[in-house]
């Protein structure tokens, strides 16, 4: 058993992104699961170039794709991807699409194929807050996780994936008045993820 688990690179002006703090805290090996961790770039481009490559190489039965969403207040385990890239935000390479689709020709949408609701509820078991959220967005980390699924879908693959945003970090709101959550929290919770998924 394999477990892919990627997080991103710090963006929009921050010093880190917990999403890839949590991610690079993970053990090697959780349940007997090897865990593979990637750092992704924060660029719609670069997600689109390297994830499937990851994949292909890799070849994991589960993927595990984490991002930040600064002002949630919870962790947030995403139900759906669609193929729309649009954003006002330039991304690390200074690119704003506007009504792009992630991929020409791709379906309009996929679903998680994450248990998501028995990650959530084990989260909260934990006494983790978390819920399920029903939008990615249109940003970088909604392209993540369609490029993942995607992916998964063209190469016939029965690798399961999904997405889970996390809150600030305490690091990053001792200057603004946003939810967070401690960074040791994020990484439990994402080990919760992963221990969960491979179990399903």
């Amino acid at each position: 058993m394999k477990v892919l688990v990627t997080g991103f690179e710090p963006f929009g002006g921050e010093g880190i992104n917990p999403s890839w703090e949590a991610v690079k805290g993970l053990p090697d090996e959780i349940d007997g699961a090897e865990i593979v961790k990637h750092r992704l770039p924060v660029t719609f481009r670069g997600v689109r170039e390297l994830l499937p490559r990851l994949i292909v190489r890799e070849r994991p039965d589960v993927i595990v794709l984490t991002g930040q969403a600064g002002g949630r207040p919870n962790v947030t385990v995403e139900r759906v991807a669609i193929n729309v890239m649009d954003s006002k935000t330039p991304d690390n390479e200074g690119f704003a699409p506007e009504d792009e689709p992630v991929f020409e020709g791709a379906p309009v949408a996929y679903f998680s194929t994450l248990p998501i609701k028995t990650i959530v509820n084990a989260l909260r078991e934990e006494k983790i807050p978390a819920g399920i959220s029903n939008t990615a967005g249109t940003y970088v980390c909604n392209t993540a996780m369609f490029t993942a699924l995607h992916t998964i879908a063209v190469a016939g693959m029965e690798t399961r994936a999904g997405f889970m945003h996390v809150p600030y970090s305490h690091e990053q709101a001792l200057d603004k008045p946003r939810p967070s959550m401690a960074l040791e929290t994020i990484r439990k919770a994402v080990e919760v993820a992963v221990r969960t998924s491979i179990k399903a």
